[in-house]
């Protein structure tokens, strides 16, 4: 098994959160780099093997992938290619400890944005995953999020609901980027504590209650139709129509 270096641990971070995809079937260093990524301000997703990597991928809701090349079910250059097959564009990062030039350019060829060989060095990894991302970023369409008439501009880090806008805390900024990219599905206070709060326990707190009553606050306060809903027994979801 071979980890990542942790002479430069995961400081950095950037000021436009992206949504990330995290193909990796080492379990220990899925979850140092999935902490890394959460600790940088992203929100991450893991898959632990290739096709279950693929289907998650394919919802194409993903700014960033980071793909194992060795993985279990489906190997990482496979995933890669059904993907692009797929015509789907999300750049993608392969992590790999094969690293002599024939196998980088065998992952470039499968579709590849970039090739990283392991062991790596968490800041190198950042700097490159952010450096894809803002390809994507670059384009004004895709630095937005809306759900109904809400609006998020991930690079201006600003918020509007009909045309008003909403001045937000840097973690309710987080919490409402978060639901939005889930918009009209189902959000469990757990999947909040693991992406929001980067906490993978129950703290035992309102922590959640307190933060959810002000975002809906400030988001539908003066508007007739309810934006956020607390769905009784089972968590929040911002309505998506």
């Amino acid at each position: 098994m071979q980890h990542a270096e942790l002479t430069s641990g995961p400081e950095q971070g950037t000021e436009s959160s992206m949504r990330i995809l995290v193909i990796e079937d080492d379990r220990e260093a899925a979850s140092w780099l999935v902490k890394g990524l959460r600790e940088s301000g992203h929100i991450v997703d893991l898959a632990t093997e290739g096709l279950q990597g693929l289907t998650m991928a394919l919802e194409g809701v993903h700014d960033v992938c980071i793909i194992d090349r060795m993985l279990p079910l489906m190997d990482g250059l496979t995933v890669i290619q059904k993907m692009r097959s797929s015509d789907l564009k999300t750049p993608v990062l392969i992590l790999s400890a094969l690293s002599d030039v024939d196998e980088r350019v065998k992952g470039l060829r499968a579709g590849g944005d970039d090739y990283l060989a392991k062991p790596y060095a968490f800041a190198e990894l950042l700097a490159r995953v952010e450096g894809l991302g803002s390809r994507k970023l670059l384009d004004p369409k895709d630095a937005k999020l809306k759900a109904l008439d809400l609006e998020i501009d991930l690079m201006s880090r600003t918020v509007t609901r009909g045309g008003k806008p909403i001045v937000l805390q840097p973690r309710e900024f987080k919490l409402l980027e978060y639901l939005v990219r889930n918009a009209g599905h189902i959000v469990t206070r757990t999947m909040l504590l693991e992406n929001v709060w980067d906490y993978h326990f129950d703290p035992q707190t309102n922590v959640i209650d307190v933060h959810v009553s002000r975002l809906r606050g400030k988001l539908d306060k003066g508007f007739a139709e309810p934006l956020l809903q607390t769905v009784r027994g089972a968590g929040y979801m911002i309505r998506a129509r």
